[in-house]
């Protein structure tokens, strides 16, 4: 609606483009929008505002950032459920059948809070410093993540499908060895039967009780830990795996793909993370495993939508460790990066006291899980989790790591000790976490 005449604006009319585009938008969740008037024809312009963006910068540790919660929160007001208007269940109808007056009701009360929630983040905003961030990085990055979802990805079904049964007998073989090694059938999916097998016939050590403590833990952590006593736990894991990945990606996959379009069209989560790294889910295509065969199997689904297109590949080269150079100031790390040296390569003749050119790869390869463990703040036993070191080894290699990168733990002590003062830190772009 024209807000000086009061008469309905026709959006299709290419003379008010341009005047369309000037005003400011401002929504809750506005690549749901984008998306839904893009299907229609309609191209909004003009976002200026996202308040369901804003809430995640100001509170990224939060997980309630629906409109609903937020005007609870901050404007102590209960919005209409839409299950009000629309019911729920096998009853649930259409929002097209929901009476004009009601629906408009519904409606306005959005719009309504939407902008007075935009009145209250934008000053707190501008308060922490994250107008930056904000305005140049997660508004512009709406537009991306909804041309994303929108085109979407081809998948081979075919190929999925002939992976299914592969899975499924190298699943049979699994079983066949976890009954020999058990010494009987029982129910592979049963933590409880899992449970007696373990720590009663096999008389395994008991690790840690559940979380109700109804009996003992046979979680992932407790076979690893088994794995080094009896062969069972290590076909165990792998048994898991296996299914996990045929149940939630081989088999699941198919079901996904859009009748019209072909294609899966997963959602890219801008407000979920704490860390501001984004999230998928619906299918959840992040967390396909790149380092087993399986996880490569199942990516080899993923095909360009013709013979004309390709996939591309892309990768940052070590930016946590580029981040921590530039932060640090580290002479020797900035050094290596700078003469385009092998990173992990450079650690590990620091470390290990070799030269570049005499270092094996499992020497690289325990330098390559240090440089990154050490970011976060990796323990002696953490680290030796991760390798084959014992906890004292580990905890000699970190001292040795430190000593050859003496601005590392300059930088690392002062920050953990500036979270603690002020409650939290910032990157580059002043994210707060």
């Amino acid at each position: 609606m024209d807000p000086h005449s009061g008469q309905i604006v026709d959006l299709f009319n290419p003379r008010l483009h341009i005047w369309y585009d000037q005003i400011r938008k401002v929504g809750h969740n506005l690549k749901y929008d984008l998306e839904v008037l893009r299907r229609h024809g309609i191209e909004l312009k003009g976002i200026y505002f996202d308040t369901m963006v804003a809430s995640y910068l100001l509170n990224p540790s939060s997980r309630q950032h629906g409109l609903d919660n937020l005007a609870l929160e901050h404007l102590d007001h209960r919005m209409v459920p839409i299950t009000d208007l629309i019911g729920n269940g096998k009853k649930q109808k259409s929002f097209a059948e929901v009476p004009v007056k009601d629906a408009c009701n519904y409606s306005c009360e959005d719009v309504d809070y939407t902008l007075r929630l935009k009145e209250i983040f934008s000053p707190k905003m501008s308060q922490l410093a994250l107008e930056r961030l904000f305005y140049d990085v997660e508004l512009p990055l709406i537009q991306v993540l909804a041309a994303m979802e929108m085109v979407g990805v081809s998948v081979d079904t075919a190929y999925l499908g002939k992976l299914s049964k592969q899975m499924e007998k190298q699943l049979d073989d699994l079983s066949s060895q976890i009954y020999d090694l058990a010494g009987k059938r029982f129910n592979i999916n049963s933590p409880q039967q899992l449970s007696q097998v373990l720590f009663e016939d096999l008389k395994l050590p008991s690790v840690r009780k559940t979380a109700k403590r109804t009996g003992y833990s046979t979680d992932i952590g407790v076979l690893e830990t088994l794995a080094k006593e009896h062969p069972l736990p290590a076909v165990l894991l792998q048994y898991r795996q296996l299914a996990k990945l045929k149940s939630t990606y081989i088999d699941a996959l198919p079901r996904l793909v859009n009748q019209r379009t072909k294609r899966i069209h997963t959602s890219f989560n801008q407000t979920v993370t704490a860390t501001g790294r984004l999230s998928s889910s619906e299918p959840n295509l992040q967390n396909i495993p790149i380092r087993t065969d399986v996880g490569r199997q199942i990516r080899g689904a993923f095909v360009p939508k013709s013979k004309n297109f390709l996939i591309l590949s892309a990768d940052y080269s070590q930016v946590e460790l580029r981040i921590l150079a530039h932060f640090s100031q580290d002479q020797t790390l900035m050094t290596s990066f700078k003469k385009g040296e092998d990173i992990h390569n450079r650690t590990a003749s620091e470390v290990f006291g070799v030269r570049m050119d005499r270092v094996t790869s499992e020497e690289r390869a325990v330098a390559k899980i240090t440089n990154f463990a050490i970011i976060y703040g990796v323990s002696a036993f953490g680290l030796s989790r991760q390798t084959n070191m014992t906890p004292q080894e580990a905890g000699m290699f970190i001292d040795v790591y430190f000593k050859r990168y003496p601005r590392v733990t300059e930088y690392i002590d002062p920050t953990v000790e500036l979270a603690r003062r002020q409650g939290f830190v910032t990157t580059l772009l002043g994210r707060r976490r």
